[in-house]
């Protein structure tokens, strides 16, 4: 028999079918309940002489063993999230929960002549993808703060473990089958170990690696094909907070072209912060979503990241149950800003990696109320001349007026608006220039002057 296909899925296993993993426990297959990726998830029990109960706490994923996302995940799980580990590290930073699927047993099976293997799990509710699409869309702010900060201790611990996890979206969060205030990063089939034996691996670009990841939400540096890091975790995190606020991100309509969408958050990280600012919606602004992205521009690729500065960013009063029902308001982008208060925001985000947020901000308040006091009048003009001053050029006020024009709030348009300004600068150009008029007349002549005698 011909071996399978790579990355397809594959043949059912009998039902009932009895798996071994490496520690001898063996498990019953139950029914299929899912399918992911390249895999079939199946409900599984420890007990093999019965059938497999309908509220199992267990599911075992099956994929063929020639396929790499479940050797991937493997892989993380036998490193660096053992059950023990991620006991101590709750201990130790006094967690009672970790958002990480429990790990408990893998191996291969065999059957008519096709290699599979496969991983046992804790199991889990449905995923917040569903639960996004059932609220239209959108979360509660407060929800996604607490969301974004449960995430960061989960980023923090496999960061720790010398692995990034490179593909966060709603359709990896999974919900608690019995808990749903428990929020789960599941799926590491592409998880990347990034510092194997504490050796950051080097910042090499490869486009032939590029745009690597869910195209909506990976980071820039995969878009250029970088190797994953913990600042492009970050980042990926960062679009998916703005996506379950706001409903939309400023690229979906280039989804089909990579390179757009790569533009698009070059432009989005580049103008920050009121390239996020203005997409906030009716009843929920996105100041803190801003901040937490100005702290990530911070970052170099190998640096590590200040991740209790990152969860303050992100509202350290947010606490309380998470609420998944439908938000108020439309969703999309909003006109609406608050440059003060994104201000002060933007100062506490640029802070140094390994600074704590400021503990006050009356300081901020004090410089911010400096620097709006208008300057007094009389350090502005000069002092009354008598002599009659030259009128400017012309041709310098097209400039002049160009720089003080507003910036376009609509930043994602497909013509760029560097180059409707460059059209601007050379239609100025061609404009016929007025002769200035101090080329057109003399000097001011007073009332008893006579014009002097020209020789011929």
């Amino acid at each position: 028999m011909a071996p399978p296909r790579k990355n397809t899925l594959p043949k059912p296993l009998p039902d009932s079918f009895i798996l071994q993993d490496t520690e001898k426990k063996k498990w019953r297959l139950g029914r299929i309940i899912g399918q992911g990726g390249f895999g079939l998830i199946y409900l599984a029990s420890l007990d093999v002489d019965r059938p497999v109960a309908a509220d199992t706490a267990f599911v075992i994923k099956v994929e063929y063993q020639e396929n790499g996302p479940l050797f991937s995940e493997l892989k993380f799980y036998q490193r660096a999230a053992k059950p023990e580990s991620i006991q101590k590290w709750k201990r130790k930073r006094k967690l009672d929960f970790l958002g990480i699927p429990t790990y408990w047993g893998s191996g291969l099976a065999e059957h008519n002549d096709l290699r599979y293997r496969f991983m046992a799990m804790d199991r889990l509710g449905s995923d917040l993808q569903k639960v996004c699409d059932s609220s239209g869309g959108r979360l509660k702010k407060a929800t996604v703060l607490q969301l974004g900060q449960r995430l960061l201790d989960v980023l923090e611990y496999i960061h720790e473990n010398e692995y990034v996890h490179a593909d966060i979206k709603a359709a990896n969060l999974m919900l608690g089958y019995s808990n749903r205030e428990q929020v789960y990063l599941a799926d590491y089939g592409l998880s990347y170990r990034y510092c194997p034996d504490g050796v950051h691996k080097e910042y090499r670009e490869n486009p032939k690696k590029g745009h690597n990841g869910t195209i909506e939400y990976t980071s820039i540096d995969a878009h250029k094909g970088l190797a994953p890091s913990r600042r492009g975790d970050l980042q990926i995190l960062g679009f998916c907070l703005l996506h379950w606020l706001c409903g939309s991100l400023p690229w979906d309509r280039f989804l089909k072209n990579p390179t757009q969408v790569q533009e698009a958050k070059v432009r989005l990280m580049d103008n920050l912060p009121d390239s996020v600012q203005q997409w906030s919606v009716s009843g929920a602004s996105t100041d803190e979503v801003a901040s937490y992205f100005l702290y990530v521009k911070t970052l170099d690729y190998q640096d590590k990241p200040n991740y209790q500065h990152l969860k303050d960013l992100l509202g350290s009063v947010v606490k309380g149950r998470l609420d998944f029902s439908m938000p108020q308001g439309p969703a999309g982008p909003s006109a609406t800003k608050n440059p003060k208060s994104m201000e002060k925001k933007a100062a506490r985000a640029r802070g140094p990696p390994s600074a704590k947020p400021l503990p006050a901000e009356q300081d901020d308040e004090e410089h911010e109320e400096v620097k709006s006091k208008p300057v007094p009048a009389p350090y502005i003009r000069r002092p009354p001349i008598t002599k009659p001053q030259s009128q400017p050029k012309d041709d310098v006020l097209p400039a002049v007026r160009r720089s003080l024009r507003p910036r376009s709030a609509h930043r994602y348009k497909e013509v760029d608006s560097e180059d409707e300004e460059e059209e601007e600068e050379e239609e100025d150009d061609v404009r016929p220039k007025p002769i200035p008029a101090c080329y057109l007349r003399g000097p001011p002549i007073g009332p008893g002057a006579q014009p002097k005698q020209v020789n011929l």
